[in-house]
């Protein structure tokens, strides 16, 4: 535990030197929305989105972002770069067991998604008006469900990338799929209905997330696909996870 206590120490201060990834992961969402919400017709409710503005429905998509950067992104590169420079072979020869470095890694990055999510929802809230989450315990499992499905396929990544290009070279393509059926780069209702609909049932479960932020519950299916997911994922990685 004293080793563990020390790993994570050291990991966070690692984390919030690294300003780029930190402004990224926690503050881009917000200064996205901070800038729609500038526009006073996207803080108007739309009859064609259920009565509700533009910006709380794009809002979890943005939430999106934070979740896909630092689950199929940022956590794999750090782990495939620490195993590239033979980090994590150094540190078996040491008390310190390399799977707490993961752990560690894992407790960095929720920490970071909670913290944009906290963010993002006050900002909504008190500077534009939007609704905080409607449904809070549908919310929070669709949001820890599906962060755990994104970093358990971000990990599968990790568990194979041989260096920190080869991470990178295999997690973009993920990034851009999750950012797009995310509604990131275009909302969710611009889309056709099948790739909307798909995007439903696609890591980390956009539609869950809108759902609980506008009042209702998120489908058990949305959540039951983003538990499947997780466990599958994080099963295969921990199988193929090499430390050298």
């Amino acid at each position: 535990m004293h080793a563990f206590g020390q790993i994570l120490r050291t990991e966070t201060r690692l984390y919030l030197r690294d300003l780029p990834t930190l402004l990224l992961t926690v503050l881009l969402p917000t200064g996205i929305l901070t800038v729609l919400g500038l526009v006073p017709s996207f803080r108007e409710p739309d009859p064609n989105l259920g009565g509700q503005s533009f910006l709380t429905y794009f809002t979890p998509s943005l939430l999106v972002a934070s979740v896909a950067m630092v689950g199929v992104n940022v956590l794999p590169s750090v782990l495939a770069t620490y195993r590239e420079r033979g980090i994590l072979r150094r540190l078996a020869t040491t008390p310190a067991s390399p799977a707490a470095l993961l752990v560690a890694q894992l407790v960095l990055a929720l920490a970071g998604i909670l913290t944009s999510a906290v963010l993002l929802a006050l900002v909504a809230r008190f500077a534009f008006g939007s609704p905080l989450p409607q449904h809070p315990v549908g919310f929070a499992a669709a949001l820890v469900l599906g962060t755990a499905a994104l970093l358990a396929l971000g990990l599968v990544i990790a568990a194979v990338a041989g260096s920190g290009r080869s991470a990178q070279a295999m997690s973009v393509p993920l990034f851009m799929v999750v950012m797009f059926f995310g509604g990131v780069y275009l909302p969710r209702f611009l889309l056709p209905d099948v790739l909307a609909d798909l995007g439903a049932y696609l890591p980390p479960g956009v539609q869950a997330l809108l759902d609980a932020w506008t009042g209702t519950a998120p489908d058990p299916l949305h959540l039951g696909i983003m538990a499947t997911i997780a466990l599958t994922a994080g099963t295969v990685a921990a199988k193929l996870f090499r430390w050298q």
